[in-house]
């Protein structure tokens, strides 16, 4: 292995666990508005209870062991540390692939599909299709904090890009696939077209096929696909605002995520709400554990970057995931028939799902559903 590359395993200092739980039992609460529920903000009486959870129950150093269950390495490439988890599977014909996780999320997020990626023997499904993982942090995430003083230049989309390039060079693979969801959806296609020599599909969750509002894009479809993509837009329209705000003034509310738990707390679960079409009043079960939320929200936390993982807002990086045709792409949760239609236009579509998840977050709502696209599409294709 490369002498650049160095072993890295995840150990939290006992005392920032514990400052962590004086701070969560030192919270000042704010009185809950009259009569409104989700649809005002996330509600005091359900935060009240989640971060008492998070501070009796929520037992870090079991998620830190699941955690260190996977190889990790750190290295530095364009002036930053990145870090990642890189799992090689024993199955001779596997195909290199690089994850690249959500925001607001962490490469916990993959933890549920790793070992079905690597090792389908132990899992039943066919080992012609095995994969070595490699799954980075994100510049400015997690274990992948941004350096001190912080490099000026923005981590925009091409520049992430460039850097898992380059990383997948220095783990020698010549040809790998890539997957992402959400943020990592957006890395994905870019990684696809700055490599195309080695990269040899895209796979995402989902993003494609939306909308522009060119009245050129509704040409042949049906009434009924119409009628769907307007459904959709419902969909996204309102909501908090929380994306113009970031993209504006990020630094005002960095205040509160790193002196604050809960504000952070507060925050993370409403993105995960929100995406995943609710809040509403009637308040549906959560899809995902709250468990693996926690874990996600103590990372953020132990880790000090839940403020510089929102700046790539402001630096322009958030948006759609862009179209390209140098490799093939895969949506395993793509949506309608009419979003398929429209991507086809500009991306050479070889597979299209329309998987179900309870969750915008994929990989830990629905891991199943989201190993059975990957392995699908790069089954076409490899």
């Amino acid at each position: 292995m490369s002498p650049e590359i160095r072993s890295f395993r995840i150990e939290i200092a006992q005392a920032r666990i514990d400052d962590l739980r004086q701070r969560l039992a030192r919270t000042r609460w704010p009185a809950a508005l009259p009569g409104a529920r989700w649809s005002a903000g996330v509600p005091v009486d359900y935060l009240r209870e989640l971060a008492d959870y998070w501070r009796d129950a929520y037992d870090w150093r079991e998620w830190e062991a699941k955690l260190n269950e996977f190889p990790q390495f750190t290295t530095e490439i364009d002036g930053q540390r990145v870090h990642f988890l890189h799992v090689r599977s024993q199955e001779p014909d596997a195909l290199p692939l690089i994850l690249t996780h959500s925001w607001p999320n962490t490469v916990a997020e993959f933890l549920d599909i790793i070992g079905p990626l690597t090792n389908p023997r132990a899992h039943g499904l066919d080992p012609a299709q095995a994969y070595h993982v490699v799954a980075p942090s994100l510049p400015g995430f997690a274990f992948s904090p941004f350096p001190a003083p912080a490099d000026q230049r923005p981590w925009s989309i091409a520049r992430v890009a460039q850097t898992w390039a380059e990383l997948m060079s220095r783990l020698g693979y010549q040809r790998y696939g890539a997957h992402g969801n959400d943020a990592g959806a957006l890395v994905t296609p870019q990684l696809a077209v700055i490599d195309a020599e080695h990269v040899v599909g895209s796979h995402i969750t989902a993003g494609l096929g939306v909308p522009t509002g060119d009245p050129a894009e509704f040409a042949g479809l049906t009434a009924e696909e119409t009628a769907s993509l307007a459904e959709m837009a419902k969909h996204f329209t309102g909501g908090s605002g929380y994306g113009p705000y970031l993209t504006n003034r990020p630094q005002t509310l960095s205040y509160g995520f790193t002196d604050s738990p809960v504000a952070q707390l507060a925050f993370l679960v409403e993105r995960f709400k929100e995406f995943d079409g609710w809040p509403t009043d009637a308040e549906p079960a959560e899809p995902i554990d709250r468990d693996k939320i926690l874990t996600n929200a103590s990372i953020y936390w132990l880790t000090e970057t839940a403020a510089s993982s929102s700046w790539t807002y402001y630096e322009g990086a958030a948006g759609m995931p862009i179209d390209q045709t140098a490799v093939p792409t895969g949506v395993s949760h793509g949506g309608s028939s009419a979003l398929r239609r429209i991507a086809e236009r500009r991306n050479s579509i070889v597979d299209w799902g329309d998987g179900r998840s309870g969750s915008h977050m994929v990989a830990m709502a629905a891991p199943a559903s989201l190993v059975a696209g990957i392995r699908t599409f790069f089954g076409k294709i490899r």
